[in-house]
C-alpha cells in the first residue's frame, strides 16, 4: 500500500461548444485526441512514461469502444499503454481522477492521462424495438418475396425515433428526467424563478469576465475544410438580462415551473485531459504541479433529489478529511441547474457568493456531461493558483441520485 499523494501537473480543454453548433462534426474520440495531444505538447511529457489512461464518458459512441483506448492510440501513446473508460454519469470526468489516485495507492502505476470527453451532439436517435425486430427479419429474409413479406409489416410508428439524450436524462428508477429533479427543488427549497433567473445571469456574467482567464484552459480546436480553428467557449450570452430571461418559458412543468432553458446547464460538446502524478514522480521529472488531490467521496441519494447529491458527498468528504465547506478558499459545484446549485447552497448554510463558481459555471459554458468534473478540478486549480489561494472544493450532482465531491490544495 503506498500513500503517497496524487498530484496534478496541468490540463487543457477544448472550447466548450452548445451541440450542434462549431464542434458537432467530431466525435468524442477526436475531441478527445485533441486535448491528449494538446497535454503531450503543453507538458512535454514522454508518452512512453505514461502508465495507464483513464477517460469519462457517458454517451459512449458505438463505434469507438472503450472510448480511452481509442483516444489513447490516435494520441501518439504506445500501444503498450492500457486504457479504460469509466462512467459515473455526470461525475464520470471526477472518477477518472480518483480512480488514478487509487491505482497510485495501490502501488498500480505513477504517470496517468486522466479527462472526460462528449459529443452530446452525435448522441443518436433509436429505432424503436419493434423496428428493430422487423430490420432483424428482414435482414435473415432469404428470397424477395420474404423481404417484401417483411417489409409490408412496417408500420409509420416503426419510424418514429427515440432520442437518446432525452433516454439518457430520464432517470429509470424515480421516472424523473433531470429538469424534474430541478423543479421538485425549487417547490421544496422554495426556490423562486427570480432566484434562479439571477443565478444564471450571474453565471453568464462571471464567464464573460473569465473569458481571458479561462483561455489559459483551452487549445484550439482545427477541423477539415473549416478555414479557421475553434478557440472560444460558445454558449456564452454576454448581453443577456433578466428580462430576457423572464421570457423564457418552462420546459419540464410548463404550467407551474421554473426551470427553464435559461437557467439550466447547456448541452455541449468538449473534452478535457489531466496529467497526473505520484508527488515523488513528478519531482523526480521536474514539474512544478498545479496542484495536489487531498481527499474525495462519492455519496448515494434520493434519485427524485439527485441535486443534492454534492451535499451528502461534502459530508462524507469531512470524515474523512476533516474539511468543512468553510475551509475552501474556492468552491465549484457544477451548476445542472441554477435551483438545483441554490439549494446546494442552502443545504451547506448559504455557500458564500465570493467563493462559489467565481468564473461562472456550466450555465454558461455548459455540462459536456463526461467531461464536467475534469473541468471543474481544472478550473478550480488554475484559479488557486491566480489567487495564490489555498485550498479548493469541487463538487457535482449526479443523475441517479450520487454526489461527488474533491479537496485539491495548490502546491
Amino acid at each position: 500500500m503506498n500513500n503517497e499523494r496524487m498530484v496534478i501537473v496541468d490540463g487543457v480543454r477544448t472550447p466548450f461548444c452548445k451541440a450542434g453548433t462549431d464542434l458537432a462534426a467530431l466525435g468524442a474520440d477526436e475531441l478527445g485526441r485533441v486535448v491528449v495531444n494538446a497535454l503531450l505538447t503543453r507538458t512535454a511529457v514522454d508518452p512512453a512514461l505514461i502508465d495507464e489512461v483513464i477517460f469519462g464518458c457517458v454517451a459512449q459512441p458505438a463505434d469507438a469502444a472503450n472510448l480511452a483506448r481509442v483516444i489513447s492510440l490516435r494520441a501518439g501513446i504506445p500501444q503498450s499503454v492500457p486504457a479504460v473508460t469509466v462512467h459515473r454519469n455526470c461525475a464520470s470526468g471526477f472518477v477518472a481522477v480518483t480512480q488514478a489516485q487509487e491505482k497510485i495507492f495501490a502501488g498500480r502505476g505513477s504517470v496517468f492521462v486522466v479527462g472526460g470527453a462528449e459529443s452530446m451532439s452525435n448522441i443518436p436517435l433509436l429505432f424503436p424495438r419493434t423496428a428493430a425486430a422487423k430490420f432483424a427479419k428482414l435482414a435473415r429474409a432469404k428470397s424477395l418475396g420474404q423481404r417484401v413479406k417483411v417489409i409490408a409489416t412496417f408500420r409509420p410508428a416503426d419510424f418514429k425515433p427515440r432520442n437518446g439524450l432525452l433516454l439518457g436524462l430520464t432517470d429509470p428508477v424515480c421516472g424523473l428526467n433531470m429538469g424534474e429533479t430541478a423543479e421538485l427543488l425549487a417547490r421544496e427549497f422554495h426556490i423562486s424563478r427570480d432566484a434562479q433567473d439571477e443565478f444564471a445571469l450571474q453565471s453568464h456574467q462571471r464567464v464573460a469576465a473569465a473569458r481571458d482567464r479561462l483561455a489559459d484552459e483551452i487549445c484550439p480546436v482545427f477541423q477539415p475544410n473549416k478555414p479557421a480553428p475553434v478557440l472560444y467557449d460558445n454558449g456564452i450570452r454576454e448581453n443577456q438580462t433578466l428580462e430576457d430571461l423572464a421570457k423564457l418559458k418552462p420546459i419540464f412543468d410548463r404550467r407551474y415551473g421554473s426551470v427553464t432553458a435559461g437557467n439550466a446547464s447547456q448541452v455541449t460538446d468538449g473534452a478535457v485531459a489531466l496529467l497526473v502524478m505520484s508527488e515523488s514522480r513528478a519531482r523526480k521529472l521536474g514539474f512544478a504541479p498545479l496542484g495536489v488531490l487531498t481527499g474525495y467521496a462519492y455519496a448515494g441519494c434520493d434519485p427524485k433529489r439527485m441535486g443534492l447529491g454534492p451535499v451528502h458527498a461534502i459530508a462524507l468528504a469531512e470524515k474523512t478529511t476533516g474539511l468543512s465547506p468553510a475551509d475552501a478558499d474556492l468552491i465549484e459545484i457544477n451548476e445542472a441547474f441554477a435551483a438545483q446549485i441554490l439549494a446546494v447552497s442552502k443545504s451547506l448554510g448559504d455557500v458564500p457568493a465570493e467563493k462559489l463558481n467565481v468564473n461562472g459555471g456550466a450555465i454558461a459554458l455548459g455540462h459536456p456531461v463526461g467531461a464536467t468534473g475534469a473541468r471543474l478540478v481544472l478550473t478550480a486549480l488554475k484559479e488557486l493558483r491566480r489567487r495564490k489561494a489555498r485550498r479548493a472544493l469541487v463538487a457535482a450532482c449526479v443523475g441517479g441520485g450520487q454526489g461527488a465531491a474533491l479537496w485539491l490544495e495548490r502546491i
